[in-house]
């Protein structure tokens, strides 16, 4: 039998489809793209009963942080401005304010 392989187009189409989760068998592939996409869209993987395909698996090329996107938390406020202020204070006010935000909001929001 021929393999099915899913793409993050697959996904997309089956997410507008109203497709919750996905059905693994021996004949099934999910690219990494896909199931980071699927993981996003908080899909569920489930491997076939009496399928001897092995349990599905992440490959290192999952990105993780893409797949589980984090929204802020009122913590997150908090910490950055601890971070800014000692930042700040370290650097003697000299550095442009705009450029710290940023950089503080990429590093806190790729701890989570």
């Amino acid at each position: 039998m021929a393999k099915i392989f899913y793409t993050e187009r697959d996904i997309d189409e089956m997410k507008a489809r109203g497709v919750t989760s996905i059905d693994v068998t021996e004949n099934v592939v999910i690219t990494d793209l896909a199931l980071e996409r699927a993981m996003r869209y908080e899909m569920k993987i489930n491997r076939a009963e009496g399928s001897s395909a092995p349990k599905a698996t992440m490959s290192g090329s999952v990105n993780l942080v893409a797949a589980y996107p984090r929204t802020e938390s009122a913590g997150d406020a908090e910490l950055k401005q601890r971070i800014k202020s000692a930042a700040l204070a370290k650097l003697d006010g000299q550095v442009d304010a705009a450029m710290l935000d940023a950089v503080i909001s990429r590093v806190v929001s790729s701890l989570k």
